[in-house]
């Protein structure tokens, strides 16, 4: 299973807030074992990229992220403009993002093991690198999946929970909200996560049974359960409470929603239902710290992209900012 925790978030409103994110990427970089060289390479990307945003961006932010199964640290840099004009300029050698010593975004994407970018004038940038062991021949690939989550204002945990695992043509997708926010409903999700861990090819019905069961000590949880299949063209699903899904392309939009309760509190028997997956489509499931109305427009560039960057997107322009927002996205495999 497949599963980072939440992005600690970094405002950039200056400099000295680089320094501070480049100390916890150190730390987390130790939490994952990677050794000096790759901790080092990780400190000169989160110097590229704070540095960049504190000097120039609007409203920068860099999130900060481990990823355990495979021994890296997701880098995501956030801004709200004024975008770049030019890419293919900025990847160039010499061409320095910030006025640091790198060689901006071209150095970044040539320490990173996974790296991709999304820009729009004046909206916006958003940067995505992995930093990871270069010695780890047994990485999980993960390209086609991504998540961002990140806890509410104020709090030190997050009370949102999700994970995937992959076997075959099926993609299985858990997203859990633990009631209220802060350590008790950080503690339901990771019970349902746990559920879920156990048996993730068992039907959603059958997953949300267990985290239901799973949950009873718990204060409870929103629980959404997906397995998309990428041969039948399908996903089925089964749910309780406010999460939600769509499968968004760019002919289609189709909403997937949970039948009313509180999983570890009261559901009904749970319901599993089966809807179409079109090809192109990217299957985006949310929890109630995301606004629900988005425009299916908004991902349409990053269809074929890492699916952090479309979950980056939601959580820039369409988090409510009062309460733990995640945003896990999935699409087939090239």
């Amino acid at each position: 299973m497949i599963s980072a925790g939440f992005h600690a978030v970094f405002p950039m409103e200056d400099g000295s807030r680089v320094g501070e994110a480049r100390r916890h990427a150190a730390q987390l970089a130790q939490e994952c074992g990677l050794d000096e060289t790759d901790a080092g390479r990780l400190a000169i990307v989160v110097t590229e990229l704070g540095t960049n945003l504190a000097r120039h961006a609007v409203r920068g932010r860099m999130l900060l992220s481990p990823r355990p199964g495979s021994r890296e640290v997701e880098v995501i840099a956030i801004d709200e403009g004024p975008g770049i004009a030019d890419v293919e300029r900025s990847m160039g050698d010499g061409f320095s993002t910030g006025g640091t010593p790198g060689t901006g975004l071209g150095a970044v994407r040539r320490l990173a093991r996974d790296f991709d970018i999304h820009t729009s004038v004046p909206g916006g940038t958003i940067v995505l690198a992995r930093v990871g062991s270069r010695a780890d021949s047994h990485r999980v690939r993960a390209a086609c999946t991504g998540a961002v989550s990140v806890a509410a204002p104020g709090e030190r945990v997050c009370g949102d929970g999700w994970g995937f695992a992959l076997h075959g043509d099926i993609g299985a997708i858990v997203v859990a909200d633990g009631l209220g926010h802060g350590p008790d409903a950080a503690e339901a999700a990771a019970a349902a996560l746990e559920a879920f861990a156990e048996d993730p090819m068992a039907s959603p019905r059958i997953l949300l049974e267990r985290a239901h069961r799973r949950l009873r000590s718990t204060r409870g949880a929103a629980v959404m359960m997906l397995h998309a299949d990428a041969a039948t063209g399908t996903v089925r699903s089964a749910g309780a409470g406010n999460v939600m899904a769509r499968l968004v392309s760019g002919v289609s939009d189709r909403a997937i929603l949970c039948q009313h309760g509180t999983a570890g509190v009261t559901i009904r028997s749970p319901e599993e239902q089966s809807i179409a997956w079109p090809e192109h489509a990217l299957l985006v499931v949310c929890t109630d710290g995301i606004e629900t109305r988005w425009p299916a427009t908004l991902l349409g560039p990053l269809l074929g992209r890492d699916p952090a960057l479309a979950a980056a997107v939601l959580v820039r322009d369409h988090c409510r900012g009062r309460d733990d927002a995640t945003v896990a996205v999935l699409r087939r495999k090239d």
